[in-house]
C-alpha cells in the first residue's frame, strides 16, 4: 500500500463519525484519527462502532490514508478489564497506530499488541527532548508535542532526538485554557470528567462579575497585587470570560511550519460538523501542496483565510509558537463561537457534463434547507468556495420548487462549474 505524501510532513484530520472520515479523505488528509465507543477523549463525537472501525480501516487504507486509534483517556483500575478486550480487538484491526496518554495503557498495548505502533497523547505533556526520549526508548513511534512549546523549543527538541521520533502538533483548532488538556473544571463544576472524553467546557461557560458590571475585572496574585495577571472581559450584560482560550489557526505560517521538524500537523475538531472538517482539511492541503511546488515564491492566499473564517470558531491566534504561556495567555477577547456558513447540502453524484447553457445538472441531498434564488457557494477539493445563484431549483422529477426544507431530502440545481460526489454546497454572503 502506498501512503499519501510519502516522506513528507503528513495532514492529520479530525474523524468524529464516518461522515467526517468521509470528508477528510476526500478532501485531502493524509491521516485521520478517530475513537471507537469508549476510551476516546471525545465522548460528544459520534465516534464508531467496532464494525466501523473496521470499515474505516479498509476504505482509509484502500485510498492510502493512515488511521490512529485514539486510546487517551486516563481510565481507572475498575475499567481495565474491558480496556484490555479492546486492545485486543485493535490488535488485529490493521490501524497505523494508536495514541495513548496513559503509562499503563501504554504498558498494556505494548504487552498485548506489540506490533502496534504508539503515538503519544499531548495530554502526557511532553515539552523536552528528555521526555521524547524517554518515551521513545519505551517503544513510542511519535510524540504529540504539548501545545505550551513555541517553533524556538520544537527545534530545540527536534535536534535532540533520534531521527526515527516523529513529532506531532496542532496547527488549527479549539485548544483548551488547561495545561496540555489535562483540566478538573468540568469534573468539579458538573462531574464529568474532562479526562475521560465528557468535557462540559467550563472554562467557556459565562461568569458573572461580583463587582459593578461597568468595571473591569482585574485578577491579580496574592503575593504579587502589582502585578495583573489577567483582566476579564465585561459584555453588556454584565457577563465575564476570562479562560476561554482562541482557537489556533497557522494558515499564515506554512512556511515556519515546515521547517520546523513537525512530521504531522494536526487539525482539532471530532466534535464539529462535517463541513468543518472538509473546509479547513482543504484549505491546509492547498496551502501545504502550494508551498512544497514553489517554497520560494509561496504567499499566503487570503482566501485560504476566508475559508477558514467560514466555519465554526472562536477569535484565532497562533498558540504558543511565537510567544511562551507567560507572555502571552492566548485568550478570547469576545465570548461565543463565530459561526459557520450554513452547510446546505452534499453532491451525490458527479456531473461532468454542460448543457447548452454551461450549466451541470447535479443531485444534492439536503442538510440544512435551501431557497430557490439565494446565493450559494461549492466548496471542492482543491478549491475554495465559489458562489452562483441557486435560481433553478427543482425536485428529484425536475419539477421547479421553492424550497428544499427536509434534510436528507434530493433536489436538483444547475451549477456552472463542473461537480463532483462529495462536493459541498454551503450558504453564500
Amino acid at each position: 500500500m502506498e501512503y499519501r505524501n510519502k516522506g513528507k510532513a503528513e495532514l492529520l484530520s479530525p474523524a468524529g463519525n464516518p461522515e467526517k472520515l468521509r470528508a477528510a479523505v476526500l478532501y485531502g488528509a493524509d491521516a485521520v484519527y478517530l475513537a471507537g465507543k469508549s476510551f476516546g477523549m471525545r465522548g460528544a463525537s459520534g465516534n464508531f462502532t467496532n464494525d466501523e472501525l473496521k470499515w474505516a480501516v479498509e476504505y482509509c487504507h484502500s485510498r492510502g490514508v493512515r488511521v490512529y486509534i485514539t486510546l487517551n483517556v486516563m481510565p481507572r483500575t475498575a475499567e481495565y478489564p474491558a480496556l484490555t478486550e479492546y486492545v485486543d480487538f485493535l490488535r488485529d484491526l490493521g490501524a497505523d497506530a494508536v495514541i495513548v496518554g496513559d503509562i499503563g495503557v501504554f504498558s498494556l498495548v505494548r504487552e498485548r499488541a506489540p506490533q502496534l505502533d504508539i503515538h503519544i497523547s499531548t495530554q502526557a505533556s511532553a515539552v523536552s527532548a528528555a521526555s521524547c526520549n524517554a518515551w521513545y526508548k519505551m517503544g513510542a513511534k511519535r510524540v504529540v508535542l504539548a501545545r505550551e512549546l513555541t517553533f524556538r523549543e520544537i527545534l530545540d527538541i527536534k535536534r535532540n532526538i533520534p531521527e526515527e521520533l516523529e513529532l506531532e502538533a496542532f496547527v488549527h483548532g479549539a485548544m483548551c485554557i488547561s495545561y496540555s488538556g489535562r483540566c478538573l473544571l468540568s469534573n468539579y463544576f458538573t462531574g464529568r470528567d474532562a479526562n475521560h472524553g465528557v468535557c462540559a467546557q467550563s472554562c467557556r461557560w459565562m461568569y458573572s462579575p461580583v463587582a459593578d458590571p461597568a468595571r473591569e475585572i482585574q485578577l491579580s496574585e496574592a503575593n504579587r497585587p502589582d502585578v495583573p495577571i489577567a483582566v476579564a472581559a465585561v459584555e453588556d450584560g454584565g457577563d465575564t470570560f476570562f479562560m476561554s482560550s482562541r482557537d489556533t489557526s497557522m494558515i499564515e505560517h506554512i512556511r515556519e511550519l515546515e521547517k520546523s521538524g513537525i512530521a504531522s500537523y494536526k487539525i482539532e475538531g471530532r466534535v464539529k460538523s462535517a463541513y468543518y472538517t472538509a473546509a479547513v482539511t482543504n484549505v491546509y492541503r492547498m496551502a501545504l501542496d502550494s508551498y512544497r511546488r514553489d517554497p520560494d515564491s509561496y504567499v499566503t492566499d487570503p482566501l485560504w483565510v476566508r475559508e477558514l473564517d467560514s466555519v465554526s470558531h472562536r477569535e484565532y491566534g497562533t498558540g504558543f509558537y511565537f510567544r511562551s504561556p507567560h507572555e502571552d495567555a492566548n485568550t478570547v477577547t469576545m465570548h461565543g463561537y463565530i459561526r459557520e456558513k450554513a452547510y446546505l447540502a452534499t453532491a451525490v453524484e458527479d456531473s461532468v457534463t454542460a448543457d447548452e447553457d454551461g450549466l451541470y445538472d447535479t443531485l444534492f441531498v439536503e442538510r440544512n434547507k435551501l431557497v430557490a434564488d439565494e446565493t450559494v457557494e461549492l466548496i471542492s477539493p482543491g478549491k475554495v468556495g465559489r458562489a452562483f445563484k441557486a435560481d433553478s431549483l427543482r425536485n428529484e422529477k425536475g419539477e421547479p420548487i421553492e424550497s428544499a426544507p427536509h434534510p436528507g431530502m434530493y433536489f436538483k440545481l444547475k451549477v456552472p462549474f463542473p461537480v463532483k460526489e462529495g462536493d459541498i454546497l454551503r450558504g453564500g454572503e
